[in-house]
């Protein structure tokens, strides 16, 4: 059953359970993150980690999506193009974001970048020639209030330190939207899974090269609590949600899953509260509905657009 028609039969509530699941899990990242950084594992090596154990499931499932449909397989630039984008994007993408966590808080950090449709908008109007909406730019103005407020509330007293996070991150934001862009053409061609084993590959040698230019193999002994962390980190959250959202799209429509998406900061915060003991602080709270309201705004003139 497609979204279309799971919509007409009514809801769907196995669809949007998946979406709700899929979002928990992937706020947890920067939870695991942080306390991987507390073992001491520097962010290539956990990078590395979480890259090495993930990809071989990737792999897995491309090579099944790809003898599922051999005799309409794509031409060869078709892959080495995915290839290069998940180099550019993805592997960009995730470094960025795992330095921005060593200065900022996760639920700053997902707050980020969980306004990285505004760049897809952005990206997309200079380069590709989408349309610039005025409502959707209010929007994210409003998110970005929300941001502006927990900035200038950690500035005060992290300073500098809060400036780096908070542009790493923002390049996250753009390169993840670059990525989102890019990838649409070579989903088309490859299909979703076959795309993502090839980008997750691309991606994945870029991580070890980088690793193994600067660490020694050793580096990748880590201790059993940091190693379950990674594991955790690679299975959990990154592969266990992103099969759960494709699943869910496969039931509900994309307008949704979205907007089911917004759960994500918000778990995000009270996570950071529960294992962290981070504060709740009022100007989390504020920055959190400002954020979230901001882009569920967008979510919802784009879906009456459509």
């Amino acid at each position: 059953m497609n979204a279309s028609s799971a919509s007409q039969a009514g809801p769907n509530w196995l669809g949007y359970g998946f979406a709700a699941l899929g979002a928990v899990l992937f706020a947890s990242k920067g939870i695991l993150i942080k306390l991987a950084f507390a073992e001491g594992v520097d962010t290539l090596t956990l990078l590395a980690l979480r890259m090495g154990l993930s990809v071989p499931i990737y792999i897995a499932v491309g090579f099944i999506a790809y003898a599922r449909d051999r005799q309409k397989a794509a031409p060869m630039p078709a892959y080495g193009k995915a290839l290069l984008i998940g180099m550019i994007g993805y592997w960009f993408s995730s470094y960025a974001d795992f330095k921005g966590l060593e200065t900022l808080t996760p639920q700053f950090e997902r707050l980020i970048l969980f306004t990285y449709p505004l760049f897809v908008l952005l990206l997309g109007a200079l380069l590709f020639h989408m349309p610039l909406r005025w409502k959707s730019l209010m929007a994210f103005g409003i998110a970005y209030l929300g941001l502006a407020v927990v900035f200038l509330a950690d500035f005060e007293t992290d300073g500098s330190d809060i400036v780096v996070g908070t542009l790493w991150v923002l390049g996250a934001a753009v390169s993840f939207a670059l990525y989102q862009l890019l990838a649409g053409g070579s989903i088309a061609i490859l299909g979703a899974p076959l795309f993502t084993s090839v980008a997750m590959t691309g991606a994945a040698v870029v991580v070890l090269l980088q690793f193994f230019a600067t660490h020694p193999l050793s580096a990748l002994l880590v201790s059993g609590r940091a190693f379950a962390l990674a594991v955790t980190l690679a299975i959990g959250a990154t592969v266990l949600p992103s099969f759960l959202m494709s699943a869910a799209l496969s039931r509900i429509s994309a307008a949704a899953n979205s907007t089911i998406g917004t759960l994500s900061p918000v778990v995000t915060l009270f996570l950071a509260v529960l294992i962290l003991g981070e504060p709740l602080r009022g100007v989390d709270l504020l920055g959190t509905a400002l954020v979230v309201g901001g882009v569920g705004l967008f979510t919802i003139a784009d879906r009456r657009r459509r």
